[in-house]
């Protein structure tokens, strides 16, 4: 019976390595600047969770940077989503719920942009945490029950 390894072929993990870190970038980028170009929060953590997703996929569950960002992807996910919430009822000191809190009668002006970037990365901190969280549930449901799409006649 074949030894069981983790992860794919050394081309892939190498590849995947030189890939890493540029998909990372790349993801935060759509996510800052998302109120300036197409793209946002919501953009870039999918791009950043498809990243950590090709790193699982490449070296497996137990090694590379995948088992480390999962131990923190709950934490990520809970940050992002309390940034999104406290950034929110920031705009109940301007008066309304979900408005920019700028002093007042500055309405519309630069001084309410920096809103805009710290709510995309709270939704890329939500939305990249969860997508990975969820990827890793179905891999550890995966292993939990043993099957694979071979042993399942599904091919």
């Amino acid at each position: 019976m074949p030894r069981e390894r983790d992860g794919l072929s050394a081309i892939v993990r190498v590849v995947t390595q030189w890939l890493f870190v540029p998909i990372l970038v790349y993801g935060l980028g759509v996510g800052f600047f998302g109120h300036l170009t197409p793209g946002g929060g919501f953009a870039g953590g999918v791009v950043i969770a498809c990243g950590f997703v090709l790193a699982t996929i490449a070296f497996g569950g137990r090694t590379g940077p995948a088992p480390v960002f999962h131990r923190w992807a709950a934490s990520l996910e809970a940050v992002g989503a309390m940034t999104y919430l406290g950034m929110a009822a920031l705009g109940w000191s301007a008066g309304h719920f979900m408005q920019a809190w700028t002093p007042r009668g500055e309405d519309f002006t630069l001084a309410s942009a920096p809103f805009l970037v710290v709510l995309n990365l709270a939704i890329l901190l939500k939305v990249g945490a969860g997508l990975f969280a969820g990827f890793m549930v179905l891999v550890l449901f995966d292993r939990a029950t043993g099957a694979t799409a071979r042993e399942g006649g599904d091919a």
